[in-house]
């Protein structure tokens, strides 16, 4: 499966889509790697530490909660995507991936031990709230987040379906923090969106879930019946503020419009763990212009469907720099002792490239512009994996703070051009939105650029 960002949560909260392989096999050892005598020494000395805390801490501490969290703490110094779930969360997770959950409706993560929201998911109470991008959340009903785990968080968070939850909000660019008051909800992510703009087909999937694919062909045999499957134009795929979901989902959707060619490999520690995965024959466009649109927010599944199309020639990409999530996770189920998410693998786009910390650039850079009520509200840099404290590099790649930070206001990859900072922000009414009137305009022939249409390429 591929599933946000660092650990990440959607706000009921659904874990931000990563690149992940859930593993149906319960938990096994592999004898892979033999254990030293040092490991041996040193996992007594963590059986010491454990029972001098069981003893002598000032409070009686939980077994359960202790080992919970020195196995959690164990996974996510690895890097953020890698963590413990226990079976309560494993047991959300599982429902969640089928795209109805109970909660807010925000991605989130944990940053200097304050959560702070990736993204609301479109059209749940979050979004109706106002909540932002880069808002941080200070409290949740009047208690302080600073000192939770992101999982204590979370699980705060959730509650009874109808029952409200307040959350004290620090926001860039406002002076003071202020609080929202939401009402929890069963989220149902009806991942896939679509709407005729003249003769023009758009299709807006907001997340890689177990729906994603049928919910894309029935939008696009929806749109040859309104349109007219003769008179279609071409078709904009809107993958902007797509945290990601599961890789059978970006397999599938990629194939869709692809007619040959590798999609996606994957590529694991030892040189022999390669897996590559190609697209069968027949394009449901039947060759018609294809514009991607993706930003900040575009992270792993999305990466992998903007990648595939890149490469291929298939598409032309609009809009800003996306995350750069480019690792897989598998999750390995403990019996009934929960699961753990780890990082496995990295990912490669069908022209051998990793995306890993650095991003896809899309091929026409087309900023957003924001409604003036929302320029002082919204921050003027955006989390993308280079900025998450841990972060795998990508491969070859040396770890440099000034260039992490740095790649949090712009768009800049090995060897290429720097491009301005675009926020994350995609506006309800499209008459508003920048990105996507560009694509409209392009696809029409209103707008000439050289990217597009994109020249098919077969060698890859």
């Amino acid at each position: 499966m591929i599933r946000k960002l660092s650990l990440l949560f959607l706000g009921a909260l659904m874990g931000a889509s990563l690149v992940i392989t859930l593993a149906v096999a319960p938990w096994e050892a592999t004898g892979a790697q033999a254990a030293s005598s040092d490991t041996y020494r040193h996992l007594s000395l963590f059986g010491d530490v454990f029972e001098r805390v069981r003893r002598e801490y000032v409070e009686e501490p939980e077994d359960k909660a202790l080992i919970a969290a020195a196995l959690n703490g164990m996974l996510t110094s690895l890097d953020p995507h890698s963590n413990y779930m226990s079976p309560e969360s494993f047991e959300d997770m599982t429902v969640e991936t089928n795209g109805e959950f109970g909660g807010l409706g925000i991605q989130v993560t944990l940053e200097d031990g304050l959560v702070k929201v990736i993204s609301p998911i479109d059209d749940t109470p979050a979004h109706k709230a106002g909540m932002l991008a880069d808002d941080l959340i200070t409290h949740l009903d009047g208690q302080p987040v600073r000192g939770l785990t992101l999982s204590e968080a979370v699980d705060k968070m959730r509650g009874r379906v109808g029952t409200k939850i307040e959350l004290t909000v620090i926001r860039e660019g406002v002076e003071k923090p202020f609080k929202v008051e939401i009402t929890r909800e069963i989220i149902k992510i009806s991942s896939v969106r679509s709407n005729a703009y003249g003769n023009i087909g758009y299709v807006r999937i907001t997340q890689f879930n177990g729906q994603a694919f049928a919910g894309l062909k029935d939008a696009i045999e929806k749109l040859e019946g309104e349109i007219g499957a003769d008179k279609i134009e071409g078709f904009v795929l809107d993958l902007r503020s797509n945290p990601g979901g599961q890789l059978d989902q970006s397999i599938a959707i990629s194939d869709t419009f692809l007619d040959q060619g590798e999609i996606v490999s994957t590529r694991g520690r030892n040189k022999d763990e390669i897996k590559r995965y190609y697209a069968r024959a027949g394009d449901m466009l039947k060759g018609r212009p294809l514009v991607v649109l993706i930003n900040g927010g575009s992270a792993s599944a999305s990466e992998i469907v903007a990648g595939a199309l890149l490469d291929h020639g298939r598409a032309t990409l609009i809009g800003s720099k996306s995350f750069g999530k480019g690792s897989v996770q598998t999750i390995i189920p403990l019996g009934n002792n929960g699961a753990i998410r780890l990082t496995t693998a990295r990912y490669y786009t069908p022209s051998g490239t990793s995306i890993q910390a650095k991003g896809i650039v899309p091929d026409i850079f087309v900023k957003q512009e924001l409604p003036e009520e929302l320029k002082d509200q919204f921050p003027q840099s955006t989390t993308t994996e280079a900025t998450l404290k841990g972060h795998l590099e990508a491969e070859g790649q040396v770890d440099n703070e000034a260039q992490d930070q740095d790649s949090a206001s712009t768009t800049e990859t090995d060897g290429e051009k720097k491009q301005p900072y675009s926020p994350s922000y995609v506006p309800a009414e499209a008459e508003k939105d920048t990105q996507l009137q560009f694509a409209l305009k392009l696809i029409r022939g209103e707008e000439k650029n050289e990217a597009f249409p994109p020249k098919v390429k077969d060698n890859i």
